[in-house]
Formats: C-alpha cells, sequence, structure tokens
C-alpha cells in the first residue's frame, strides 16, 4: 500500500514543482508564509466573530409550516383575546382596564369602558357573538360626560373609542355605532377652540371646559385625520372634515427649514408653526409621521400634499436619522435633537419600541406606492427638497436620488424589521425591553454613530455586492445570568435603558406587515414565537400582565393590562396567523391603534360640499 502511495506522489503532475522548491529557498519560503498568513487571517476573522458574539447567518431552511397549523394558531390568538377580555368583563367592566393580577381596575381613560370600545373590531373579527352583542348593549348606553374640571385625553379619546366606534361600523354597519361616534365627536369638538384650530390636550365633554399648554405635541394634535376624514364620508358633515383638514393645512404650511422637513415634536397651537427642533419617530410623534401616509391611502390616493409630506418625512428618516451599529451592524432609527439646516443633527441613540412601527410603515409604502416612479404620481423628488430650502439636510434629496427609492425604503424595512426582532430574541424571556441605548460607533466623529446612508453609500461604491449594509438575517446574542449581571462582552451592540415589556403591539404590527408585503414566512414565525412567549410570561389566572425585566426568568409581573393589548397586539397577531385576509392592504388603512377603515373616494357631491 505504501509503495502505491508513493508511486502516486511521484508520478501526479504537482509533484515535480513541489520537489522543485526544494531548490529554491526563496520561493518555497514565500509559499509556505502565504499558507501561514491566509491560516492565521482564517483563525483572526474566526475569533473576532467569536468575541463579538455577531453571527451573520443564511436563510433558515425550515420546513413550511402546513395552512391547518396557522389556522390553530390564529385559534390559540382567540382563546387568549377570550382570556383576557372574559377576564376583565368579569373583574373590571364597565371601568376602563383590568387589574390582571389583583382582578381591580383602573380609570386611566375617562371612565367609559376603553377596553370595551377598543376591542368592539377585534371580536367582530374574531366572530365573537356573544362578546360583541354584550359589549354592544353597554356602548349603547354609555354617556360621555365627566364630573366638572375633569378633562378626557384628546389623543386617546379619538384614536381608542372614536376609532373603535368607527371601525366596527365599517365591518358590521351597525348604525348606532356610527350615531354614538358623531356624537362623541361633537363633544369633543371644544378641544379645537385655539387660534390655529388645532387641538388642545383634554377637553370636558359635559361643560366644554378645555385643558393644555400653548405648545402643544405633534402626536396629540396630529392624530385625527383618519378618523374625521372618514366620519365626515359617513355623516356628510362639513365640520368633521374641517377638523381634519386644518390638521392638514398646518402640516403642510409648517416652516421646516431648520428640521430639513420633518415635524419636530413641539408646535405652537397659537401660531400653528413648529416649536423647537426635537425630530423623533419614537414617543410624542410616531402617529403623526403614520398618518400622512395612512391619508393619502385612505381618500384612495387623491391627496396629493399628504403623499409629499410623507416622502419629505421618510427622506430626512432615512438620511438623518437612521444608525447602524458598529458590530453587529443593527440597523435602528433615533432621535436628533438640534437643527439641520446648516449641519447633521446630533443623535440621542435612544431606540424605542414605540420607534417599531417603523419598518412596518415603510413596508407598506413601498407596497402601495410606485417609489421608483414618483413622476407618475406628479412629484419631482428634487423640487420637493428645493421648495422647502431645507439647507444641509436637503443634500439628502440629491443622495437618494441615485438609488430605487422602492428597493431603498424595502431595505429600511427589513433591516428595521430585523432589529425589532432581535430586541426581543436576545431576551431570555424572548419578549422586547422598552427602550435601548444602541452603541456608536467608536471611531465616528465625536461619538456620533455611523449613519446608515454613510454606510450604504460606501457598498454602493464598492461596486453593490452582497446584502446591503443592515439588511439580512442576525443571531440572537442571549446573555447567560452571569453575562447580564456583569454586563455581558459587548456583545448585543446595546444597553437597556428601560427593561419592561409592556404588552406593545408595534413589533408584532410590523412582523404582520413585513408577511402580507414580502410573502416571506420568516417574519410570520418570528410572531409566532413572541405569541409563545406572551403565553409563557405575561398570562395570569385573570388575563395578562405587563412585565418588569425582560431578562429575568421568572419575570417580575406589572398589575396592568392595557386595552391595546386587545385592539391592537392580539388582532395583528390572529390576522398575521390567520390564512384568510379579512383586511386587505389595498382595501383598509389601520389607525394608530390598530382600527381598520375602509379605502374610499369622495363623490363630486362631497367635494362640492367640503370644497376638496
Amino acid at each position: 500500500m505504501l509503495e502505491v502511495i508513493q508511486d502516486m506522489y511521484w508520478n501526479h503532475p504537482l509533484s515535480s514543482s513541489i520537489r522543485s522548491l526544494r531548490h529554491k529557498p526563496y520561493v518555497r519560503n514565500l509559499l509556505y508564509g502565504g499558507v501561514a498568513l491566509t491560516i492565521l487571517y482564517a483563525l483572526y476573522n474566526s475569533v473576532q466573530r467569536h468575541d463579538s458574539l455577531s453571527y451573520d447567518f443564511p436563510e433558515e431552511v425550515t420546513v413550511p409550516t402546513p395552512p391547518q397549523v396557522w389556522d390553530e394558531r390564529a385559534r390559540q390568538v382567540k382563546r387568549a383575546f377570550l382570556h383576557a377580555y372574559h377576564g376583565y368583563e368579569r373583574y373590571a367592566a364597565p371601568h376602563d382596564e383590568l387589574k390582571p393580577i389583583s382582578t381591580g381596575y383602573k380609570d386611566n381613560f375617562n371612565g367609559w369602558g376603553v377596553s370595551i370600545f377598543d376591542s368592539l373590531d377585534t371580536m367582530v373579527l374574531l366572530g365573537l357573538e356573544g362578546e360583541y352583542e354584550r359589549a354592544r348593549i353597554y356602548v349603547e348606553k354609555t354617556r360621555f360626560e365627566l364630573a366638572e374640571h375633569t378633562f378626557v385625553p384628546y389623543f386617546e379619546t379619538t384614536i381608542r373609542y372614536l376609532g373603535g366606534l368607527l371601525s366596527t361600523y365599517a365591518l358590521n354597519k351597525d348604525p348606532m355605532l356610527l350615531n354614538r361616534a358623531d356624537e362623541l365627536a361633537k363633544k369633543l369638538d371644544p378641544v379645537f377652540n385655539t387660534p390655529s384650530k388645532l387641538a388642545l390636550f383634554g377637553v370636558n365633554p359635559s361643560t366644554g371646559e378645555v385643558v393644555g399648554p400653548d405648545i402643544g405635541i405633534l402626536a396629540e394634535m396630529a392624530t385625527l385625520q383618519l378618523e374625521y376624514t372618514y366620519l365626515a364620508k359617513l355623516t356628510g358633515n362639513k365640520v368633521h372634515w374641517d377638523r381634519a383638514n386644518t390638521v392638514i393645512k398646518a402640516l403642510s404650511s409648517a416652516d421646516l427649514r431648520q428640521t430639513g422637513g420633518m415635524f419636530p415634536i413641539g408646535w405652537n397651537l397659537t401660531t400653528g408653526q413648529p416649536h423647537g427642533a426635537h425630530l423623533s419617530v419614537g414617543a410624542q410623534a410616531d402617529s403623526a409621521h403614520e398618518y400622512l401616509l395612512k391619508q393619502y391611502l385612505l381618500t384612495a390616493k387623491t391627496d396629493k400634499a399628504n403623499l409629499e409630506m410623507y416622502i419629505r418625512a421618510t427622506t430626512h428618516i432615512i438620511t438623518n436619522l437612521m444608525y447602524i451599529s458598529p458590530t453587529r451592524h443593527l440597523l435602528y432609527v433615533t432621535d436628533t435633537t438640534t437643527p439641520t439646516h446648516e449641519e447633521r443633527g446630533t443623535p440621542t441613540h435612544i431606540f424605542e419600541h414605540l420607534s417599531c412601527f417603523l419598518p412596518g410603515l415603510f413596508a407598506l409604502g413601498a407596497h402601495t406606492l410606485p417609489l421608483d416612479d414618483l413622476d407618475s404620481m406628479g412629484v419631482n423628488f428634487m423640487d420637493l427638497a428645493a421648495k422647502g430650502n431645507f439647507g444641509h439636510a436637503g443634500d439628502g434629496y440629491r443622495r437618494l436620488s441615485s438609488y430605487n427609492l422602492k428597493e431603498l425604503h424595502m431595505w429600511a424595512a427589513e433591516g428595521l424589521a430585523q432589529t425589532c426582532w432581535l430586541t426581543y430574541a436576545d431576551m431570555r424571556t424572548g419578549l422586547g425591553p422598552d427602550e435601548m441605548h444602541m452603541r456608536a460607533s467608536v471611531d465616528s466623529v465625536l461619538g456620533e454613530g455611523h449613519l446608515w446612508m454613510d454606510s450604504m453609500d460606501r457598498w454602493k461604491q464598492s461596486g453593490a455586492r452582497g446584502i446591503p449594509p443592515g439588511v439580512g438575517d442576525k443571531a440572537p446574542v442571549i446573555y447567560t445570568e452571569e453575562q447580564r449581571l456583569r454586563g455581558g462582552p459587548g456583545g448585543r451592540d446595546y444597553a437597556i435603558k428601560k427593561h419592561g415589556y409592556l404588552l406593545r403591539p408595534e413589533t408584532i404590527e410590523s412582523l404582520y406587515l413585513m408577511w402580507r408585503v414580502t410573502g416571506d414566512a420568516k417574519w410570520r414565525e418570528r410572531g409566532w414565537r413572541i405569541f409563545e412567549a406572551i403565553e409563557r410570561h405575561t398570562k395570569t389566572p385573570y388575563g395578562y400582565a405587563s412585565i418588569k425585566s425582560v431578562e429575568v426568568i421568572p419575570p417580575p409581573k406589572d398589575d396592568d393590562m392595557p386595552s391595546y393589548f386587545l385592539a391592537e397586539t392580539l388582532k395583528y397577531l390572529y390576522l398575521m396567523f390567520t390564512n384568510d385576509d379579512p383586511i386587505s392592504l389595498d382595501k383598509w388603512v389601520f389607525n394608530t391603534e390598530a382600527h381598520p377603515f375602509p379605502v374610499f373616494e369622495w363623490s363630486q357631491e362631497e367635494k362640492a360640499l367640503f370644497n376638496i
């Protein structure tokens, strides 16, 4: 046998070349050195990847989950809703929200039974006739009144109560619901008694007394367009349309030179103009940006002003608010706190769970708009910047003009959705924290971090090989208890700032929209894993409870079950798992509380009546 091997070696075509190196030490050493360097480089990369705890991996190869399994998963969500709602009915109704540990109740949203109003359309979609009929009896008898010198929060009342009534009417055409919605809107109307006609914080629906500071909050004064536009369509009442149109006009005529065409959080309710330069897609701002696209879609893509505002806002978000982390290359969106006319805004690197609605919004926009052909909608992309005089921030339009905007928005959607998912998958509970502080690149100027578009431009200039920066699947980084207590080895690229999971829907909402837009089952499977974690860690004998820490098992619970858990979280999970598509994205638009309204067109008579 040894002779055979020797014969193979000496007679192989390469053998003479190899043997000749024995007489050429310089060439031999060069070859051996190259091999050694290659091995060392491979080992270095292996160790580096291990130390960072960041792993890119190819698409998971799994057997597709059969349709009947998804139907069963949808039924499990239905059972979860029944468990939560029956607990509320038994222990808390007709108060606002259940305390799912002590079986107490909260009256934090007017004391009118917000969990009932917020749940109406979920009951209809789930086919829960008995629960709906009991709720209907209560809704019909509710008196929209408050004691003197107490106030309803206008924003929350609009999205939860008014939104719930209108969407349920859209689903079952029960005239009582429309009458109640119209009555409620009229009782809230004194809230618009400001010089700008923009809404104050609160109103007493019995006395008409109003309350609120002169500097309002963007989300609170600019999250009513969907509700009031649809209500105007249903009732023919011009006052309702005027309330929505006042907001649209104020936003479209605002001086945004200091904020690059994006709306800041603060708003002067006397002048109707923006106040300050704090930009965010999280708390106090999120739904106002969301309603730009959705108002355009609700009115059958006829409202060009909202379309242009959406493109301006998303352009500034992509070019100024989106960053990429240094080790795992996580794409995230953050706030900036300084004007952007002269230079780049100063980022906080705070990433909120509330901001995880954004990937779904990007996906919805890419699905419904011809972003790669804006001219077909009568929009000139570069003119949007020229008209705005945005200074430094206006350079973002030039940067984006070299990209396919539809592709770019979908890359943004995928990268952000991946990060939102990882904040769940990284945790021992499988549930995501409420707020994180993202790690900025250590080599970046002044520690400000790397803008996503800087990385995108480098990727493009190098030939656009492989997937774009911040896009693509990444492995979770789950700390052991010891790593958690000592802060871990720095492998996550973020520190948890607020540890609780408040039963929030934003990540689930985006997973649902990513599934519907892309058809990629991985988003659906991730939704299922989150639902399993909700069942495992938040369920109580009486409902479901927020948890105080997503990194501790068993997690300590809060005595709190927000109405949005019934209105949004469970609804989006059910719609993600059911094989039916009762709420087509081309025919329906969700308000910010997951209440769906049907797309419609104005008739010529309505245009004349409303002066559209």
